[in-house]
């Protein structure tokens, strides 16, 4: 027994080749019963079978192996589930006969309310209050299940059996063959499926309505939804049908299903999940509504249709070896969406949208207790934690920094030969690079090697000496601090017009490029496709600034300049008044992807202000208030006939940030608006795309003596039915000033009226809440971590409270109060959340060292733009 504990992976033992699964839930009593008969190939000479069970009973006497070879039962003398390892270890009297078995076992569960494995999540319908069964399986959770070979090279065939109640639609991977009826019950058979990894394995029961389509070649698509909501599925379903046969040119592979579904759940932790043929979504990431979503959800719909679609043929036909490589599912598929969503709505400038991913990668890249790409996974506890932005996002942007130095074609190609190649089985990083070596000739393996294996990128430090540019690459750290990478980097450059660009590979530390031109600005890593920050000298990011000005840069290159400089200033590389100045060339910028970064660094430059020179605070909310004047003016309150899909999302971000700089004007009409809508709800006053800048504005002005607008909101958030409009409320109402009333939120979010998915929403308080945030957070952890600490939802309690500190103190306080309560699955989180605390200690200081800070700010506040 000991020798299987503590491992983090199955004995190889036995091998499974087909499921036939027979569940029966019990929707009111919230149990489940089950049988599982697993097809086995036994390969090594063995009295044990040892496979994955967790939150399971089984049931005595209903366990066997029977040797097809010579129809002889073997009991076990022994059955053992090992909780901490999550194992049942089945100990045979003697050694096991090889070739091909049946193992069959009977078990019984709960459905749980933990939104993993197999659980319940509610709905009402008509009134009354009823109970769906949903699974949800990736990582590590199919095991909550039913007992099986819970890891993703373990692939085999599938053949589900429900039984259910006969009124209930009942779906799975694959398409019914047979129903019958008797009497409430009901028994549905579903097509054998594909050979496929438990962790994609599906089952949701309930009552749905949905919206069907097919695709050129037959492929039946349909959006389910709660019943009444169909109409809210038919945008979802129109991106589905259509990026299915994208996909189908792209990767030169049909989609391998006969159907596919797509379901809406209420009480969902992630945004999607790529089941095959039966995909699961929260509702907010699915339905849209024409009356009253934003067009922020309907982009967000349209990303993540296409992102788990992508799955259905890198995830889901060609799969993971290990959860090492994680991020070959995720970053392949995040990037891939963009490039679906791009063709389906060129006029969303996705591509542009696409730097805000790799944003977030460098952001937490930039952190010392970052990880690599590939990490290392030792226990199925630590796989919830990598499901970041390392894996998501700096994933993406690693596979769109090869795509752009090795070019579409050659990429495209290769990629279609690599999912020809591993179809139906299991790959590794360097398949994939394999395949695009061989395509395109270039030594991949060695470029990528430098991104995938180690931990951080580097920042490419430029100077002009002797007509020479001259480039040398080092870690960046946010904290300042010097590391020791050292990468393969595809540098770009051009100077003065983008016609002229060079490229080349920096494989050492430092080289240099002769200049025919020194007088003009010069731009590296033109349109920011490669995953890596610049530093210029000051005369460089001078002529750049003027670039901006005068509207020389592409949209691209003005947010990487914009979002290198913060970075380098957050690291002490640069001087917060140079970063303040350079803000200010951006004072006619229009665009939407730079003004949403631009609007993004002022809260977090007000919040680390506040912190340094709260003397100057007035002087730096008005410097805000007067650069996002232009912009403010030309948008309005009101939507223009004909104006674009991004103009329409950035009118609610400029509103909101006006409204949180204390824009008098802007709180007052948010304030008419509101309760314009307040005594109509079907106003034109307020649409969709400034509700929630009107909702943040009413908060502003919200305190303990004056609580109306907060009770108005939460009135509000009582009577809509549609999750986005709880998500924009939730999201809101933590921007209160008062913390009293953020205590009342904090307390709200953990009650029965908030599903547990949408509480983190409400964790985003402001500077004046986070101490009040943090005390709560400690009184509530043991009942936090009871809900929540079997998922990667409590991270972002412990990042959304602790990461906005910025004393050396508090970093203390808080390491003293987890040292006896941390646990594998926050540590790493624990970990990042207090580097960038650190991070602004270190910062503050550095500001309040700073010798004309107040001239600079007092006349950058002064300047009417």
């Amino acid at each position: 027994m000991e020798q299987f504990k503590g491992q983090p992976r199955l004995p190889k033992f036995a091998t499974p080749k087909r499921y036939d699964i027979r569940l029966k839930p019990d929707l009111a009593a919230c149990k489940f019963a089950g049988t599982v008969a697993i097809d086995l190939d036994v390969v090594g000479e063995t009295k044990y079978i040892v496979l994955n069970a967790a939150d399971l009973s089984i049931r005595d006497g209903i366990v066997s192996f029977t040797s097809k070879a010579s129809s002889e039962v073997f009991e076990p003398c022994k059955v053992d589930l090992v909780e901490e390892d999550e194992i049942l270890v089945l100990e045979f009297p003697k050694t096991l006969p090889s070739g091909l078995g049946v193992l069959a076992i009977g078990f019984d569960g709960t459905l749980n309310d933990r939104m993993k494995g197999f659980y319940r999540s509610t709905y009402e319908h008509n009134g009354e209050k009823k109970n769906m069964a949903v699974t949800q399986f990736e990582p590590v959770d199919a095991r909550r299940c039913f007992p099986c070979w819970d890891e993703p090279a373990c692939k085999a065939k599938f053949k589900i059996t429900l039984d259910v109640p006969s009124d209930l639609v009942a779906l799975s991977n694959m398409p019914i063959v047979d129903e019958k009826v008797e009497g409430h019950i009901k028994t549905v058979y579903y097509q054998e499926s594909p050979i496929m990894s438990t962790y994609l394995v599906a089952v949701v029961v309930g009552l749905f309505d949905y919206v069907e389509d097919h695709t050129s070649d037959g492929v039946k698509v349909r959006v389910y939804c709660q019943v009444g909501k169909q109409n809210q599925g038919k945008f979802a379903l129109h991106v589905a049908v259509k990026t299915l046969e994208l996909y189908r040119e792209y990767f030169a592979v049909p989609y391998s299903l006969p159907k596919l579904d797509m379901i809406a759940i209420p009480d969902f932790a992630a945004g999607a999940m790529e089941n095959y043929g039966l995909v699961t979504y929260r509702e907010t990431a699915l339905l849209y509504d024409d009356k009253h979503s934003a067009a922020a959800n309907k982009q967000r719909v349209a990303t993540v249709v296409a992102h788990e679609l992508a799955h259905q043929w890198f995830g889901n036909l060609v799969t993971m070896e290990w959860w090492t490589h994680l991020w070959l599912n995720e970053g392949f598929a995040t990037w891939v969406s963009y490039l679906a969503t791009d063709a389906l709505f060129p006029e969303w400038k996705i591509w542009t949208q696409f730097l805000e991913e790799c944003t977030e990668g460098l952001r937490l890249d930039g952190l010392a207790e970052s990880h690599p790409i590939e990490v290392e996974i030792n226990h199925a506890g630590e796989i919830d934690e990598i499901f970041d932005a390392i894996s998501y996002r700096k994933g993406a942007s690693v596979i769109q920094m090869l795509q752009s130095y090795l070019g579409a074609e050659c990429f495209q190609k290769s990629l279609a030969s690599y999912i020809k190649r591993h179809a139906c089985s299991n790959a590794k990083t360097e398949d994939l690079w394999a395949a695009l070596e061989e395509g395109s000739g270039e030594p991949v393996n060695k470029i990528m090697n430098s991104w995938t294996k180690q931990k951080g990128y580097p920042v490419v430090s430029v100077k002009i000496k002797d007509d020479k540019l001259e480039f040398e690459q080092s870690q960046f750290l946010s904290s300042g601090a010097h590391g020791d990478g050292q990468w393969i980097v595809p540098v770009t450059f051009c100077c003065g017009l983008y016609d002229a660009r060079q490229s080349f590979l920096l494989e050492t530390k430092s080289t240099s490029r002769g200049l025919k031109e020194t007088r003009a600005w010069i731009k590296v890593n033109v349109n920011q496709t490669g995953f890596y920050r610049v530093k210029y000298d000051e005369d460089l990011q001078a002529k750049l600034g003027y670039a901006i000005e005068n509207k020389m840069l592409s949209a691209t290159d003005r947010f990487g300049i914009l979002d290198d400089s913060f970075a380098l200033c957050m690291a002490r590389q640069q001087s917060f008044t140079s970063l303040l100045t350079l803000m200010a060339a951006y004072r006619e910028e229009l665009d939407y992807t730079v003004l949403s970064n631009l609007i993004s660094i002022s809260y977090k430059i007000a919040r680390i202000a506040a912190d340094a020179t709260p003397e100057l605070m007035d002087y730096i909310k008005q410097f805000f208030i007067n650069l996002f004047q232009y912009s403010a003016e030309k948008l309005g309150w009101e939507a223009k006939e004909g104006e674009s899909h991004l103009d329409a999302m950035l009118r609610g971000q400029i509103l909101s940030a006006l409204a949180e700089f204390g824009d008098e004007p802007t709180l007052k009409e948010a304030s008419r608006r509101f309760h314009a809508y307040l005594d109509d709800r079907s106003t034109p006053l307020l649409p969709p795309d400034i509700r929630r800048a009107a909702y943040v504005a009413v908060m502003q002005t919200v305190n303990a003596s004056n609580r109306s607008g907060f009770e108005s909101l939460l009135r509000v958030y009582r009577e809509t039915d549609l999750s986005q409009e709880k998500t924009r409320i939730l999201g809101s109402l933590a921007s209160c000033r008062d913390p009293n009333i953020i205590l009342e939120v904090l307390n709200f979010i953990l009650s029965p009226e908030v599903r547990s998915q949408d509480a983190v929403f409400g964790l985003a308080v402001c500077r004046e809440g986070r101490e009040t945030a943090w005390t709560w957070l400690k009184e509530h952890w043991e009942h936090i971590w009871k809900t929540y600490g079997s998922g990667f939802l409590v991270t972002r309690f412990v990042s959304a409270i602790v990461s906005p500190f910025a004393s050396f103190e508090k970093a203390k306080e808080v390491e003293d109060f987890f040292a006896t309560r941390s646990k594998p699955s926050i540590a790493r989180t624990l970990k990042q959340s207090l580097e960038r605390v650190n991070i602004n200690a270190q910062w503050v200081q550095s500001i309040r060292k700073e010798d004309n800070l107040t001239e600079v700010v007092k006349e950058l506040a002064c300047r009417k733009y």
